[in-house]
């Protein structure tokens, strides 16, 4: 019988960008797992703990000699970044022995721990073959991100990404629709939209809240003032946010499956065609295409 060469510790998350790679896991759930809104590091299997050198190095040695030449590589849980330079720089190493055709090494990567790293050691990341940066900047509203329990603030997350632009690194960011609920929907969409100009991402893209096991652990912190949006409100909130984005050449996707409407494009280049797409869900409904609701999910 096949058996993987990996031996993951479920639930495993990645990008949906990492589709085709392979998922190395390098620490076991999130670094900071106490985000009120996140549900995917709160099984006691996922405690949060480092791997072994040696664990890692192991599971290299078999995918390379289950797989041959692996060409993309996602480092594995909720935020490798926090492991120390000197030891990602091992890892990637010992990726390029195992798999000598690899093109690209990305990660998730929560700001606070991009805090410790200087500019010139993402460079050497860079340099060894770390490529992108997958941010999750959910909102650049501090009263959200506190209510939220981010444990991040605006600046926090603006150094973090330009260090990653400074570095020469890919950056991927994103953005949670509905996050405010109907209270703070509109300061939300402005001050993410602010957060996002000054840090010109390389990729943006938007989810929608959604709370799978429920809403009591989120509304514990946010607070009883919490109403959900319906789907005209989060299409208006979508409108605002696009309205006060001014980016130069960032690769904007709203096709997550939490998504109800699907908007791809490049901005600024695209911007009033994507905002065109917006209005017209909101003026003319059933004009536009729609995800089913049971076609939506995580």
């Amino acid at each position: 019988m096949y058996s993987f060469p990996i031996d993951y510790i479920e639930p495993v998350f990645r990008p949906p960008s990492e589709a085709k790679s392979l998922i190395l896991p390098v620490t076991n759930g999130c670094s900071w797992n106490q985000c009120t809104f996140c549900e995917m590091y709160t099984q006691p299997q996922k405690k949060f703990r480092a791997r072994k050198p040696e664990d890692i190095r192991a599971d290299i040695e078999k995918a390379a000699a289950a797989f041959g030449d692996i060409r993309r590589v996602f480092l594995a849980d909720g935020d490798a970044m926090v492991v120390p330079t000197r030891r990602l720089l091992e890892i990637i190493a010992d990726l390029k022995r195992g798999f000598p055709g690899l093109e690209r090494v990305s990660s998730y990567c929560l700001p606070r721990n991009l805090a410790k790293k200087s500019v010139e050691e993402l460079v050497q990341l860079r340099e060894a073959g770390l490529k992108i940066l997958y941010v999750g900047m959910e909102s650049g509203d501090d009263e959200i991100l506190r209510r939220v329990n981010k444990g991040e603030t605006w600046e926090s997350t603006r150094s973090a990404l330009v260090k990653i632009r400074k570095a020469g690194l890919v950056s991927s960011v994103m953005v949670l629709n509905g996050l405010g609920g109907e209270a703070l929907s509109r300061q939300h969409a402005i001050n993410t939209a602010t957060l996002c100009n000054e840090t010109q991402p390389d990729y943006l893209s938007t989810l929608v809240v959604s709370f799978p096991q429920g809403e009591e652990r989120f509304r514990e912190g946010f607070g009883a003032d919490f109403v959900p949006l319906g789907q005209q409100a989060l299409f208006e909130e979508i409108r605002v946010f696009l309205e006060h984005l001014e980016l130069d050449n960032t690769i904007f996707r709203s096709d997550h499956a939490s998504n109800y409407l699907v908007l791809k494009g490049t901005l600024g280049r695209d911007k009033d065609r994507l905002l065109q797409q917006v209005n017209m869900a909101i003026t003319q409904p059933g004009a536009v295409p729609l995800r089913a609701e049971w076609m939506r999910g995580l």
